[in-house]
């Protein structure tokens, strides 16, 4: 199994608004993925709908949220005024 991640120039929306734009200076970027683990579930797993992250998790994932996440699709109501794409609900 591999990862694919891609790159795309997004400086007027998807760096807070454009504050932050892009270096391409320091091109090529290079993206690397270690113990990376994913679990794949159906959309029709009403039991993986049912989960929910623990205590420690949630901090855990709040704690990235705060220092490495610059961007937040789902909370962009600029791009999104009449509110949030379907796979953000």
């Amino acid at each position: 199994m591999g990862v694919y991640s891609s790159l795309w120039n997004a400086d007027d929306w998807a760096t807070r608004g454009g504050l932050v734009k892009t270096d391409w200076t320091k091109a090529p970027f290079v993206a690397s993925f270690r113990n990376f683990n994913a679990a794949a579930t159906s959309s029709f797993d009403a039991a993986a709908e049912e989960e929910a992250l623990e205590s420690n998790q949630e901090q855990r994932l709040q704690w990235v949220r705060k220092n490495y996440m610059i961007y937040d699709y789902c909370g962009d109501t600029k791009r999104f005024p009449q509110g949030p794409p379907p796979e953000c609900k």
